[in-house]
């Protein structure tokens, strides 16, 4: 009889060949490079600009100033309106101005809920783009298969968002433009809470 953990493995290495095998079937791995290059200049457009504007202006430093002069009222209402627009303005910053406050988990807790509604809002943003015409009759024609694929993988779109250091809500308003089911982005979103905490704890014990 073989080992339990043995069995294990093999269950483990059986199930990621699977996934292999349905994303290489469907043509995930296609699409998230034929997505990445084209999204490629631009990304560099961006670095390049944020890095010549941080060259002659520290943003970092501005935006650390800016948590110190407005009362956390204002910093939460920034903080929100960033997160649901574009959410460029990294979490961290905010992070580390809750970990100064009187009650630290208390202000992050604010964060998290904040920023996960924003992502929530930019869902319906996102849907609310889809009713102009132009852009409708776009992705019904040009961009047909691509939305087929994306509503796949949706999930995968809105955990990514949640967990790493990429916009939320980017991946929300993706989301909300190829009709992904509400319940599903409310439940994976959640995800992002756990991220919250997990920098809170980094962040907290490193100042």
């Amino acid at each position: 009889m073989k080992p339990k953990s043995s069995q294990k493995s093999k269950d483990g290495k059986s199930r990621l060949r699977l996934l292999h095998q349905y994303y290489s079937y469907t043509g995930f791995y296609t699409f998230v490079w034929q997505a990445i290059k084209k999204a490629f200049p631009y990304i560099i457009a961006i670095v390049i600009s944020i890095y010549a504007v941080n060259h002659f202006f520290n943003i970092n430093e501005a935006l650390t100033r800016l948590t110190e002069i407005l009362p956390a009222f204002g910093v939460l209402s920034f903080f929100f309106v960033s997160e649901t627009l574009l959410g460029l303005v990294p979490p961290e910053v905010f992070i580390a101005w809750a970990g100064k406050m009187h009650s630290p988990w208390f202000y992050l807790s604010l964060l998290a809920v904040l920023s996960y509604c924003g992502g929530l809002l930019s869902y319906w943003m996102g849907r609310m783009i889809t009713k102009i015409p132009s852009v409708h009759n776009y992705l019904e024609v040009k961009m047909e298969k691509q939305l087929k694929n994306s509503k796949k993988w949706g999930g995968f779109l809105i955990v990514v968002g949640a967990l790493l250091p990429l916009p939320f809500s980017i991946s929300c308003i993706a989301a909300g433009i190829i009709e992904f089911p509400f319940k599903n982005v409310v439940l994976y979103g959640s995800l992002r809470l756990l991220r919250f905490a997990i920098y809170g704890l980094i962040i907290f014990n490193a100042l």
